[in-house]
């Protein structure tokens, strides 16, 4: 088919859309009478087609032509017609569904019940029979889009059949654009997912396994990585992947207009690999060097606003220091969360929740103070560091506490107007729950973390009481204790577990309406339906909780 991927719908403005697609061949892709040409990476083709000029406020459906040829939707389609859904500058009404970590579905009957249904393929499903006001307004996709250090059946098999690959490439890792490309090819031709993302606006940021596990944990995790003979080439395609799959859709036009990297891009004759591979190595050396290519971005949906932060290829890692963000991209976010313009809710993604169980916050920020002192203790704290993944904001003390800032600035809000709510929208924990913060000074927005992962993944069984106890008073206070011992300074911020530990496949939907806001977490029932798992009124007063815990 000369359509491989997508059409994926991007970012949507008031009267614009961005259409992403792969094809099989080099043409000329079209959307609703505008056109873009594809360009090569590596011997694939992609597109990103910006459609200009839509009625504001309206859902437009719409076809993909390839040199003419029409090539989406298939001549036979189970779905409704694929549409964009344009912005309405005052619109109040919204439904933003959002969750992290999907592995693609496995044909091995035994493995797919081991990680049960996908609850963004149920979620699709059911979407498709719903009329189209019941249809979200934008799809939030928290990190690993895919899974680069979990090889498929297909994937092991696909890299022991690949002619001429390297010999010092490891049998069990995959390096290579062209071995990238083929696991998002696997994670997104599902196709109740693959409509549904052709009709509903997506935006996306990376976390570790869309690269590697533990990616960039500390400079001691990227000092070791660095001395593998292939590590190169493997950071340099999954950084040009991302770029190409996922980065580019998230920016608006004006954004694109701007950005040199894609403009030289689309001037290039023939394939643009040693391009991405130079943008590559320059986001890589960002971590250390700084600054490299920023991938944090912003979206405006009518009242609400969305900053989604950059909190993996964003870091410092050094020798002296470690920060979740640079200084430059901190500074960027600071400007985008306070940017003039009142609006009634305010949502911050990131991958990496802000807000974890209590303990395992204070037990984070433990390995963190013991892992700045020399000798075999800091080694040895380095090294749980990486063995537990302890590399949240709780790890990061100065972001921690400046996001904690950021978050009570924008709460209180200028001009005599404040959000209603604050919502840290994260996945990464493979567990689901929602935490209520109170912030110095009582500030009117109430604020949130929500928390949804997985999509389709497991956390092990042993895990799980971990998990749960890590809410435990008893042991919040001791670890507390420890903290206090260690140097480490009291957060500036509280917060009440107020839904879950939820554990299973799900994904959780903000419904906005003017002022008001709710939360609704749902586990997949059966391919196509759901059932909630918890339900919060989100709001400065009490909080209306319907809830299974602990499940």
């Amino acid at each position: 088919m000369p359509l491989v991927l997508g059409p994926v719908l991007r970012h949507v403005g008031i009267t614009t859309a961005s259409v992403w697609v792969q094809t099989d061949r080099p043409g000329t892709v079209s959307v609703l009478g505008c056109e873009a040409r594809t360009f090569e990476v590596a011997g694939h083709h992609f597109a990103l087609v910006q459609v200009a000029g839509l009625p504001p406020g309206s859902r437009i459906p719409y076809q993909v032509h390839l040199d003419g040829e029409q090539v989406w939707p298939p001549p036979v389609s189970p779905f409704p017609p694929s549409t964009i859904p344009t912005r309405d500058p005052d619109q109040r009404r919204h439904r933003v569904v959002f969750g992290s970590c999907r592995y693609p579905k496995l044909a091995d009957a035994r493995q797919a019940r081991r990680l049960g249904i996908d609850a963004l393929d149920a979620y699709a499903a059911r979407m498709a029979r719903q009329p189209v006001e019941q249809w979200p307004d934008a799809l939030l996709l928290l990190g690993d889009q895919i899974y680069a250090d979990e090889l498929t059946p297909r994937d092991q098999r696909r890299i022991a059949e690949r002619v001429g690959r390297p010999p010092d490439w490891p049998a069990t890792e995959i390096v290579g654009f062209d071995e990238f490309a083929g696991m998002y090819r696997d994670t997104w031709s599902d196709p109740e997912v693959r409509w549904l993302m052709s009709t509903v606006p997506v935006a996306m940021i990376f976390d570790d396994h869309d690269v590697r596990d533990d990616w960039n944990t500390s400079a001691a995790w990227r000092a070791t990585i660095a001395r593998k003979p292939w590590w190169r080439d493997r950071i340099r395609a999954a950084l040009a992947s991302y770029w190409v799959f996922q980065h580019l859709g998230n920016l608006p036009p004006d954004e694109l207009a701007g950005d040199t990297d894609y403009q030289r891009i689309l001037a290039a004759d023939g394939d643009t690999w040693p391009l991405l591979a130079e943008l590559a190595d320059r986001a890589d050396a960002g971590v250390e060097k700084g600054p490299g290519v920023r991938f944090s971005f912003r979206w405006d949906l009518g009242r609400c606003r969305f900053v989604m932060i950059d909190t993996r290829n964003g870091r410092v890692l050094t020798a002296t220091e470690r920060k979740m963000l640079g200084e430059e991209e901190f500074s960027w976010v600071e400007r985008q969360v306070t940017a003039d313009g009142a609006v009634d809710h305010l949502l911050i993604g990131s991958s990496l929740p802000w807000l974890l169980p209590h303990a395992i916050h204070e037990a984070q920020a433990v390995n963190e103070a013991a892992a700045r002192r020399p000798g075999w203790r800091g080694r040895f704290a380095e090294w749980l560091r990486q063995l537990g993944d302890l590399e949240h904001w709780a790890a990061f003390w100065e972001s921690f506490d400046r996001l904690t800032d950021l978050i009570a600035r924008a709460a209180r809000g200028t001009g005599g107007h404040a959000p209603a709510s604050i919502s840290v929208l994260s996945g990464d924990v493979h567990h689901s729950y929602a935490a209520r913060a109170r912030l110095h000074g009582d500030p009117p927005a109430a604020v949130y973390q929500l928390t949804c992962s997985p999509v389709h993944q497991r956390v092990p069984s042993p895990l799980r009481p971990l998990l749960r106890a890590g809410w435990a008073p008893g042991l919040h206070a001791l670890l507390r204790g420890l903290a206090r011992r260690a140097g480490v300074p009291p957060p500036g911020v509280s917060w009440e577990r107020i839904a879950g530990p939820m554990f299973g496949n799900m994904v959780a939907t903000l419904e906005i309406d003017d002022r008001s806001a709710r939360v609704t977490f749902e586990r997949p029932r059966s391919a196509s339906s759901l059932a909630v798992a918890a339900q919060l009124t989100l709001s400065n007063g009490s909080e209306q909780n319907t809830s299974e815990e602990a499940t």
